[in-house]
């Protein structure tokens, strides 16, 4: 966890996190969901707005949320893709197992939206 700073993000690096995290709420409510459909295009653009303001958050509480969202993004996307041969092979470990990484990327944006609301690090 990274330590609080005593420096306070810029309104652009706030509102830039909020949308960030909401694009990625979006998505994932989508993975979990049965029957909604989000574009990945919405994570994509999260994505690569967190990459262009991290540096601008850094030395701030926001810092850590920049960096949360990144490597939750990396994490589902790595998974996903080393659990993709499931779906060839067996349809239900695919499902079974696609469907935990949804939730585990869900739990990941719901706890740092929640330690934002407060304005705290994840």
């Amino acid at each position: 966890m990274m330590q609080t700073s005593v420096t306070s993000p810029s309104d652009k690096v706030n509102a830039i996190g909020w949308v960030s995290y909401i694009l990625h709420l979006i998505v994932a409510i989508a993975a979990v969901v049965p029957g909604i459909q989000a574009s990945v295009i919405l994570l994509i653009v999260a994505f690569f707005a967190d990459m262009v303001f991290q540096g601008e958050a850094m030395g701030t509480y926001q810092e850590s949320h920049y960096s949360w969202r990144l490597k939750s993004v990396l994490w589902a996307g790595g998974l996903y893709l080393l659990t993709s041969p499931l779906w060839l092979l067996f349809f239900f470990p695919g499902w079974i197992a696609w469907g935990l990484i949804s939730l585990w990327f869900l739990y990941r944006i719901v706890r740092g939206m929640l330690a934002l609301s407060d304005r705290r690090p994840v």
